[in-house]
């Protein structure tokens, strides 16, 4: 009976596990989707939706938050990129002592993110690190996120790798869904040449005037 009941347990792990690999593409909306395991949860709130799931080694959490719909379109990049810094903020303040690392950019699609890690201590020595992808466009803010204690840093690669190339964006979305004009502004390059030649053409104004001055002078 005990090897029954043993036997039975043991299936019973083996189920869960293996429902864990199985993967389902989920559509956050007609524009965006990602993998999560077939267990996967979803909650609805008030302009948010939020889906949650236990993979093999870590913990998947996505959240897509509708933007106001009087929210003022971003006009330039750095408009995007303060938008993201800000957001970063914001979750690091919400994590006590959480430090945010590697924060760098990257694309999803067509679409420029952010992505971090934000690691947490609970104060005993228990690290926790949480991946971050931010992606922002002008109806909607998507967050995919990937916890995982410290312990299991070095396994969870590949599973966090497929949960990341797994985020697949609509090619409707295009860069003029972030901000408004591509044009950064005057290159530094650009900067350089013109005030550069700026530059010569006053020393050159200078020097012309200097000179007829001196032939006045001697005249």
């Amino acid at each position: 009976m005990r090897k029954i009941i043993l036997g039975i347990i043991l299936l019973f792990f083996a189920i869960s596990g293996y429902g864990q690999l199985i993967t389902k593409q989920v559509k956050l909306d007609s524009l965006v989707t990602v993998s999560l395991p077939s267990t996967y949860q979803k909650k609805d709130t008030a302009g948010e939706q939020i889906y949650t799931a236990n993979s093999m080694y870590g913990y998947e959490i996505v959240f897509r938050q509708t933007n106001e719909k009087n929210n003022t379109p971003l006009k330039k990049e750095k408009d995007l990129k303060k938008v993201l810094k800000d957001y970063i903020k914001g979750i690091q303040a919400q994590a006590d002592g959480g430090v945010a690392l590697n924060v760098r950019d990257t694309t999803i699609g067509r679409l420029e993110a952010k992505t971090f890690t934000l690691k947490s201590d609970d104060g005993s020595g228990n690290i926790q690190y949480r991946n971050f992808v931010l992606v922002y466009t002008q109806e909607a803010t998507y967050t995919f996120e990937y916890v995982y204690p410290g312990d299991r840093i070095e396994v969870v690669k590949d599973e966090y790798k497929g949960f990341l190339a797994s985020i697949k964006l609509s090619p409707e979305l295009q860069r003029n869904d972030q901000y408004l004009s591509n044009n950064n502004g005057m290159s530094s390059i650009a900067k350089i040449a013109i005030f550069g030649g700026g530059g010569l053409v006053i020393i050159l104004v200078v020097v012309l005037v200097v000179k007829r001055k001196k032939k006045l002078a001697v005249s």
